[in-house]
């Protein structure tokens, strides 16, 4: 009814259109052969490949390394730790938890490739569009989809990296290597533009057989969330409404509240999710070449390292990695007094608790670098037996999807945007209200703080909480909680973006963000 099915991450498809970013710079203006790009998108079969290659970069989960978005988030805030089997494993992760080691040759280089495959494949596909015999409402459609994928991969880049060269075209390999990074304020008026323009041609609804293309909700909610972070807090509230409807009803786009808090994590396409990167179980991946796979990675490595289910109600999950362990921090939010908020144990599960009852076994390894293993784990992503692939390997083929944007996010953001901005104070009340209600809580007095701690609890290990710290500028006092016996490192001026690859630097016009040395 409202969102799409659009396979994300189509290794064919990524592989002939998008570029191959270890070998050259980061975007490489054709795609493998220029034959083929001059003979391709001549037919409308060929145009709708091109707009699947758009769309793929959105799932993968790995590219020279474990690139899961949501996960390296998780491991930069204050409610995981990075985990692994040691502070060696993964050296990137262990990096985004503790910035004194984030350096341009120590980072999660995927993070850059991905997006800037997403925005050379959206870019070939609108500089080929109109030579693909396409009628008038498929080419205004298929145009509006380019756009909003465009902007989806630039806020992508903003937030991470800053200063990033912006490319609005096809560009020559030439154009690529004397391009100069644009400001993050240039590189947030092109993306509010693409989604302007998308929004009027992008369908109201989309049928089952279409879930994960977007839509006008879609590109909306992604628009109040950008200017959000632009701080344009009158025009988030005015376009967060839009996708919001009534507080606690169901909006014209169809989204309502889940009633049950826990099946939004299991029903896939609900009526909750508004953007949502399906990843596929049914590819059967068997190994590791190319690079691009269509099975949530993140999944595996969030689960406990070899762990054995014996009796519930312990877990029934596959074992994993132990990537990700849930911080003391956020137990402490989501247990208070010994009363346990009604997310909690849709968010974390203790792996302890049910290996000291005998109810599942499994290994954990103590680490040695700041932070300790805590036996709490990632409920959300965790990689559940319905989710598991029917062939290949096991760990490259879970098929659980990633709620990017969810209605009670964008009313938390609404929330925020008008008590940052001075607006409707009443509306701020009752999209506040309507997601504690949803859950049993009761009303809480509208404030800043209060939208700011609903969003730690509703939204935990979702992804958002790194993001939302850094443009609080509440990430130092955070991060860095000395009370708690640890800190993260984190370093004002410097560590709300991250460092540019190094590969990006070969004969390019680009210069390193402040604080990194090369």
């Amino acid at each position: 009814m409202k969102r799409n099915k659009i396979l994300y991450g189509a290794a064919l498809l990524i592989n002939i259109f998008t570029i191959s970013a270890c070998s050259k710079s980061f975007l490489e203006p054709t795609p493998k052969g220029q034959a083929l790009e001059t003979t391709y998108y001549s037919t409308p079969n060929q145009a709708f490949a091109g707009l699947v290659a758009a769309y793929g970069p959105m799932g993968i989960t790995y590219h020279d390394g474990y690139t899961s978005s949501e996960g390296l988030a998780n491991a930069a805030s204050d409610e995981c730790y990075s985990g692994g089997a040691s502070a060696n494993d993964q050296i990137t992760w262990t990096a985004m938890n503790n910035m004194k080691l984030l350096t341009p040759a120590v980072m999660p280089n995927g993070l850059w490739d991905v997006a800037f495959q997403g925005v050379s494949a959206s870019n070939l596909l609108l500089s080929k569009l109109d030579g693909a015999g396409l009628d008038q409402a498929t080419l205004a459609r298929y145009t509006a989809e380019a756009k909003f994928l465009r902007a989806y991969y630039y806020f992508h880049l903003v937030r991470w990296f800053g200063n990033v060269p912006l490319f609005t075209s096809a560009a020559s390999l030439d154009e690529v290597y004397a391009v100069k990074q644009s400001a993050p304020s240039d590189v947030y008026t092109q993306i509010e533009k693409d989604l302007n323009d998308a929004i009027p041609d992008l369908p109201v609804t989309v049928s089952p057989s279409d879930y994960g293309r977007a839509t006008q909700g879609t590109a909306k909610s992604l628009l109040g969330k950008v200017d959000l972070y632009d701080k344009k807090y009158a025009e988030a509230a005015t376009v967060l409404k839009d996708v919001n409807g009534t507080p606690g009803g169901t909006s014209e786009y169809g989204y309502h509240l889940m009633d049950n808090y826990g099946d939004i994590f299991t029903q896939k396409f609900n009526a909750e999710a508004i953007l949502e990167i399906q990843h596929s179980s049914s590819q059967k991946y068997g190994d590791w070449s190319g690079n691009v796979l269509t099975g949530n990675m993140y999944a595996v490595m969030c689960g406990p390292r070899n762990y054995t289910f014996k009796t519930a109600p312990a877990p029934t999950i596959v074992t994993g990695w132990g990537f990700t362990p849930v911080s003391y921090d956020l137990v402490d939010a989501m247990v208070v007094n010994g009363n346990y908020d009604p997310r909690y144990k849709y968010t974390i599960y203790n792996i302890d608790s049910f290996a000291n009852a005998g109810l599942c076994s499994y290994s954990a390894t103590p680490f040695t670098l700041n932070f300790p293993y805590t036996g709490y784990n990632v409920a959300k992503f965790a990689p559940l037996q319905q989710f598991k692939g029917s062939g290949g390997n096991d760990y490259l083929n879970y098929g659980v999807d990633y709620i990017e944007i969810r209605l009670a996010d964008t009313y938390l953001m609404e929330a925020e945007a008008l008590i940052q901005g001075n607006g409707d104070k009443s509306r701020a009340q009752q999209l506040l209200d309507a997601v504690r209600s949803r859950v049993g809580l009761p009303s809480v007095a509208v404030t800043l703080d209060a939208i700011k701690n609903e969003r730690h609890l509703e939204l935990a290990t979702e992804g958002h909480r790194f993001f939302d710290l850094v443009r609080w500028g509440d990430a130092d006092k955070v991060l860095n909680n000395m009370e708690k016996g640890y800190s993260k490192n984190f370093v004002t001026g410097k560590n709300e973006i991250l460092p540019i690859p190094l590969a990006e630097f070969a004969n390019t016009q680009m210069v390193q963000n402040p604080g990194y040395n090369h």
